[in-house]
């Protein structure tokens, strides 16, 4: 059985209470709705009967505050509290870091990359160049990195993905979503590269604002995509993929399974030695959320990614 660690929690990201239920099949929905994350609960309790994976379990717990490792801990049955990373090396054999602030990755990832531990890290990896190009190193050194939003495996999209050939050539893929587009512009990124077999994008341009990001993503193949950000719309998010014969949309609802599947891939990684989510793919994802940035920082200029 793999022993799991979990790392971290950030405001609005309820993955460590979320993430440890569904490896070890135990969650308090009293709790994680009191501090404020009912979704979770309404979907956990919605999958009862699939929560639990018997290859690994979540072990240790480690967050910036003890009160919050101790609530983590209660919640999903975890057994040992860790109050430094040191108290986790050699005592786990995979970690999760599972903050959405990447800005705080590098620190928080270095001391399990540097101690060969297997990591995930939650999307994004990085939103800076010079972080992005750290986890390039050591994954270039050999250590295991393996970051993506769950959205890589959304049914939605999947189902999408099987009907694509019907839809002719492609003239365009649109997406549109909630929130901010540094945290959250990966998940629309990663759902359309994903269900378009991850093409290389040639040039990326924001033409919107910030809290109303639009950001214009040409492939290398010529096909355009759109990717619409906004804080303050309603709905869930969504894509569309419009052929010269037909067109699909994937309407992305169903989190339970996304992040199970996202968990088993992991896992399924760690068993095998190597991330199953190629790091050229990973790489290729988060220059496109960098680039965007760079380019509404810029007043909208075009950005080419090599």
């Amino acid at each position: 059985m793999l022993r799991v660690g979990i790392i971290g929690m950030s405001a609005g990201n309820a993955h460590p209470y979320s993430w440890s239920s569904i490896i070890n099949g135990k969650y308090d929905g009293k709790e994680i709705t009191t501090i404020g994350y009912q979704g979770v609960t309404t979907y956990l309790d919605a999958n009862k009967d699939t929560l639990g994976l018997p290859e690994a379990r979540v072990t240790h717990v480690l967050t910036q505050d003890i009160s919050i490792s101790k609530s983590i801990a209660a919640s999903s049955g975890i057994e040992s509290i860790a109050e430094r990373a040191e108290d986790m090396i050699g005592k786990v054999d995979a970690v999760i870091l599972a903050r959405d602030d990447a800005e705080f990755h590098v620190e928080m990832a270095k001391p399990f990359i540097e101690a060969g531990v297997s990591v995930f890290i939650d999307k994004p990896l990085a939103i800076k160049q010079e972080d992005l190009n750290w986890f390039e190193e050591q994954h270039a050194a050999g250590k295991f990195i393996m970051s993506c939003s769950s959205m890589r495996y959304a049914n939605e999209c999947r189902v999408v993905k099987q009907d694509i050939a019907s839809l002719g050539r492609l003239e365009l893929v649109t997406a549109v979503g909630k929130k901010d587009w540094l945290k959250y512009g990966v998940h629309m990124i990663e759902a359309m590269f994903a269900t378009l077999d991850d093409p290389k994008v040639a040039t990326v341009q924001h033409v919107g604002e910030k809290g109303k990001d639009v950001v214009h993503i040409t492939f290398e193949n010529g096909l355009p995509a759109t990717i619409h950000l906004f804080m303050e719309i309603s709905g869930t998010f969504q894509l569309t993929f419009f052929g010269h014969q037909a067109w699909r949309t994937a309407d992305i609802k169903n989190s339970y399974s996304m992040f199970r599947d996202n968990i088993i891939e992991f896992l399924r990684s760690v068993k095998e030695g190597k991330p199953r989510v190629d790091f050229s793919i990973t790489k290729n994802i988060i220059n496109t959320v960098i680039a965007a940035e760079a380019s509404r920082l810029s007043g909208g200029k075009i950005i080419h990614l090599k």
